[in-house]
């Protein structure tokens, strides 16, 4: 999860839409080259106005009957995407962390690959990159697995010249999206050739019921309910309201009489061996030590997924920058944008490296 402060399958379209989007496929061009390229409607996304932004970096206003209400889909083209009209394109799909937005996801090493598409689609506040077990809370429809992989993924392929492909497919993702990132990449693996995380939480077992408990904070809005009784040290809206039901995202999280068994069959540390084939990149900080830091309980969950990782003697990357020191200018080992910058200009060289090959 990320803290406000701190920066915190539905099948494919009908095959009418299908036919209908198979004449632009991949093609789509803007009369303007100033202007974002023109998206058509398809796989159950449709777009609200126009695209937002520049030729090369622009968002999109979509609605889909998966996820109630509005959602953006930020995509930033390399630079020659407009000048050399035949080339395509691997693409990285890049997950945001909790409460956030596409749009809010600027980090300086995003935007300097000419390799490759970068697609950042919205995952909601507290959207946990899942189809959730209550669809009938205050937050209406929320099968976010569906938007992303059976909707956002094949509406970029049609729309964007992307290699729409496995090999040449990856996804990472900060906090919330780190959990995302590799919870697809297992769900999907006929998707993707890698994936990351970023300070994710991806250990929500017993082994890390310190995060499961975080995970349900966020859902509930617990925070928001303790600002909200506090004397006005903090705002009583935290991105998180409308709380709900802890049981709404993946049922019961107490390991009573096997009832978190849906907790269990999402936890990314207890499915690693569906990664195997697949380039995988971890890193962590520690939070400078401090238990306040919420990089510190995620620290123990990047771990605890090496261990497993080692066990199953698949190969991987995994970088702990502890206290930050000598990572980055301004990272300071904790949850916050500063250690994710820095992750990416480490992750981004890689993946198109891995992408060339």
């Amino acid at each position: 999860m990320q803290i406000r402060a701190n920066r915190w399958r539905v099948l494919a379209a009908s095959a009418v839409a299908a036919l209908a989007m198979t004449a632009t496929a991949g093609t789509a061009v803007s009369a303007d080259d100033t202007a974002p390229p023109a998206m058509a409607n398809g796989f159950g996304l449709t777009q609200v106005g126009t695209p937002t932004g520049s030729a090369t970096d622009f968002y999109l206003t979509v609605t889909t009957p998966q996820v109630k209400g509005e959602q953006h889909i930020k995509i930033i083209l390399p630079g020659g995407y407009h000048d050399q009209p035949e080339r395509r394109y691997p693409v990285l799909y890049f997950l945001h962390g909790a409460p956030d937005d596409p749009i809010n996801q600027n980090y300086p090493a995003l935007y300097t690959s000419d390799e490759m598409i970068t697609v950042i689609p919205d995952g909601g506040a507290k959207g946990w990159y899942a189809n959730w077990l209550n669809q009938n809370t205050a937050l209406g429809a929320q099968n976010w697995e569906n938007f992303h992989l059976n909707q956002v993924i094949p509406f970029i392929d049609a729309n964007l010249r992307t290699i729409a492909a496995k090999q040449s497919r990856a996804i990472a993702g900060i906090s919330m999206g780190g959990f995302g990132a590799l919870h697809y990449a297992q769900a999907r693996p006929d998707l993707f050739s890698q994936t990351a995380s970023l300070s994710g939480d991806i250990d929500l077992s017993v082994n890390s019921m310190d995060l499961r408990l975080a995970v349900v904070a966020s859902v509930t809005d617990a925070l928001g309910a303790m600002c909200a009784s506090s004397s006005g040290t903090c705002s009583p809206d935290q991105g998180f309201a409308p709380g709900v039901d802890s049981d709404a995202l993946f049922g019961s999280p107490y390991p009573i009489f096997n009832r978190d068994r849906r907790w269990n069959e999402v936890d990314p540390s207890q499915h690693m061996d569906r990664l195997a084939g697949m380039g995988i990149s971890i890193y962590t900080g520690d939070g400078g030590g401090s238990p306040v830091d919420l990089e510190f309980w995620v620290a123990g969950a990047a771990k605890n997924v090496k261990a497993r990782l080692d066990a199953l003697n698949l190969p991987y990357y995994y970088v702990n920058y502890g206290d930050g020191a000598g990572w980055g200018t301004q990272c300071n080992g904790g949850h916050n944008a500063y250690c994710w910058e820095q992750d990416l200009q480490d992750l981004i060289p890689r993946l198109e490296q891995s992408f060339a090959s």
